[in-house]
């Protein structure tokens, strides 16, 4: 038993020797996921570069080509504004920001100027959720906010207000419609508290079920939606709001927790995780929760910043780094492990897997962040797996 113990750690450590190099893995990744979205965008030639894929199951073709390009635009730059916002780093990773701060600029103004060739549609059901992420990645990141014309920033306000016509499901797209009003709150325009207040209203006293969990509407469902929107999304929403909801924000930085140390325990040794729910080629967006807890700084006590750090790069080599991933163009196939369109649900587009993007988040923290100057560590499962004595007994949350 000692010798599999020792060769178990002696093969993870292989993996971590250069845990300083972690952060170039995450930002090649980061590069090779956003280039040809944000390069194009800024161009003026998203329409004209981006392939239009589609669901071999899709259920509508026509609509869904329209929205694909802002799926792919919001989606993005809700994942890579931290980083965006941040400051610092050696002088490769300074120069890649500039050009990013560059682009983003550029991609902003032609995603909502009527003149241009990637204007984007944002009346309807579909892009009231995707504009929710362009919206969210303004609110992450207010230098690119800051920076923009101010003729920019009056067709921004525009194009979001476009989304108050569309009534969202009764079900986290509640939460959609309130990230839109979140982005007026925090920049100081007219908002409506009633879409805000509704939307924290139902998750915090109707849909809590319970371990750190959330209901998709009245109904559970067994999928990763309280990773890719709904606990993301309370947690943006009630920073921002501030003190109104100040009680529920207590019970959900317990939630929230929680819901990190299951995220971490879903993580296999090996970087894969259950396949299960829709919208699984989302691929490791499927951890959108856990990176923003790791960006906000709020880890359970539980969860080490190394061992998290380290689950979600074995998470991204799995789900990123498969042969199939990218087109030769370098744009993301539909997959998890690679290249599988029977993965796909009916109203999956090219565009909606970029919300792989969310993965990122934690580069907004500087390299010196606990997060990165932590030593790399064995997750739970590479720890029990390995069979090693150093996991306590998980326990449930138990709110009254």
């Amino acid at each position: 038993m000692e010798k599999r113990i020792l060769l178990v750690i002696l093969v993870f450590v292989g993996g971590i020797l250069h845990a300083q190099e972690e952060r170039k893995v995450w930002l090649n990744y980061m590069d090779k996921v956003a280039r040809p979205v944000l390069s194009a965008l800024a161009d003026g030639r998203l329409r004209e570069t981006m392939p239009v894929v589609l669901s071999r199951i899709v259920d509508n073709k026509e609509t869904r080509s329209r929205v694909t390009y802002l799926e792919a635009w919001g989606r993005l730059l809700s994942g890579i504004a931290p980083w965006l916002n941040s400051e610092g780093g050696d002088k490769e990773e300074a120069g890649l920001r500039r050009l990013y701060r560059e682009w983003a600029l550029k991609a902003v103004d032609n995603s909502v100027n009527p003149a241009s060739k990637d204007y984007m549609v944002f009346t309807g059901a579909q892009p009231l959720v995707d504009a929710s992420f362009f919206a969210l990645g303004l609110i992450r990141c207010p230098w690119l906010w800051e920076h923009l014309d101010p003729a920019v920033k009056d067709r921004v306000v525009t194009a979001l207000r476009l989304t108050r016509a569309t009534v969202p499901g009764y079900n986290n797209w509640v939460l959609f419609s309130a990230v839109v009003e979140t982005f007026f709150c925090k920049y100081g325009y007219d908002y409506d508290p009633v879409r805000i207040e509704y939307a924290v209203r139902e998750f915090s006293e109707h849909w809590y079920v319970g371990d750190g969990t959330f209901s998709d509407g009245m109904s559970y469902h067994d999928d990763y939606y309280n990773s890719y929107v709904i606990q993301p999304y309370l947690s943006e929403v009630v920073a921002v709001a501030g003190s109104r909801y100040k009680a529920f924000a207590e019970k959900l930085d317990r939630i929230t927790k929680r819901y990190a140390e299951i995220q971490e325990r879903m993580i296999n040794a090996d970087g894969s995780y259950p396949v299960t729910g829709r919208s699984i080629t989302y691929r490791c967006g499927a951890f959108h929760h856990l990176a923003d807890m790791a960006l906000r700084g709020q880890l359970p006590v539980s969860l080490s910043p190394g061992q998290v750090r380290s689950a979600l790069t074995a998470v991204i080599k799995k789900t990123l780094g498969s042969p199939g991933t990218f087109t030769a163009q370098g744009w993301l196939n539909i997959g998890l492990h690679g290249h599988q369109e029977g993965l796909a649900d009916v109203y999956i587009t090219g565009g909606s897997l970029y919300l792989c993007s969310e993965v990122f988040l934690p580069l907004g923290l500087s390299a010196g962040d606990p997060f990165w100057a932590a030593p790399g560590a064995a997750w739970t499962s590479v720890k029990v797996w390995g069979g090693m004595d150093s996991v306590s007994a998980d326990h449930a949350l138990d709110i009254k």
